[in-house]
């Protein structure tokens, strides 16, 4: 009786345990699997290698009758396995490891596109910047290039003013030449004048120094003729 009391009573502190195990923490069946690869089409080949859940493989052919497959893995190692432990598609947990990193990469993306929108802002304010200045710069040549015209403007004037003065200048200094000489002409007119002047004075003494004497000889003559 003290023997099946006792086994009673580990058999119920047992069982609480396990309950009380049970209540605390929550457990899943995990898909980790692991398939054989072997050299033949029974169990009764040797195991070439254990081959994890989620290992792609390139099936070569099937055998319905034996339920084999030959199949190939991805470093070059043929071998068969049983039909029924291949799927068309990856195990679970690649599929949910692939769904949570495409997950994060769309969780991370309105960050991206955030920082790429606050970057185009930026860009955007730059270039209106650059625009800005762009602007003022064109204006500010505009400007110049007016008043560029402008003097070009005036200096045509001026060329043509000097042109003209030079024009009149060397009219102006013909004439002047002109002058001179007519004046160096009158000049030596003058002094022909004079000259012919004086040469006519001297002529007209010598011929009355001359003619005087013979004037007053014959009146003296006709004087005593009268005698």
């Amino acid at each position: 009786m003290i023997r099946i009391a006792l086994l009673s009573l580990t058999l119920l502190a047992t069982l609480l345990g396990q309950a009380a195990i049970a209540q605390a923490e929550t457990r899943y069946v995990t898909d980790e699997l692991e398939i054989t690869l072997r050299t033949g089409e029974s169990t009764r080949y040797r195991i070439i290698r254990m081959l994890p859940s989620g290992t792609p493989l390139e099936v070569l052919s099937v055998n319905r009758a034996t339920k084999y497959a030959r199949v190939r893995t991805e470093d070059g190692t043929s071998g068969y396995v049983l039909v029924h432990e291949l799927q068309d598609e990856p195990a679970a947990r690649e599929r949910v490891a692939t769904l949570e990193a495409k997950l994060a990469e769309l969780q991370q993306k309105p960050d991206a596109l955030a920082a790429q929108l606050s970057k185009l802002q930026t860009e955007h304010e730059q270039v209106s910047a650059d625009n800005a200045a762009l602007r003022q710069e064109k204006q500010r040549l505009e400007q110049e290039l007016a008043t560029v015209r402008h003097a070009s403007a005036n200096i045509l004037e001026i060329t043509e003013d000097r042109d003209r003065l030079r024009i009149q200048v060397s009219e102006l200094t013909r004439e002047r030449a002109d002058l001179q000489q007519e004046n160096r002409d009158l000049k030596n007119q003058t002094h022909q004048r004079w000259f012919l002047i004086g040469a006519g004075v001297v002529t007209g003494g010598v011929f009355l120094g001359l003619l005087l004497p013979h004037l007053r000889w014959r009146r003296r003559r006709s004087s005593w003729a009268s005698l």
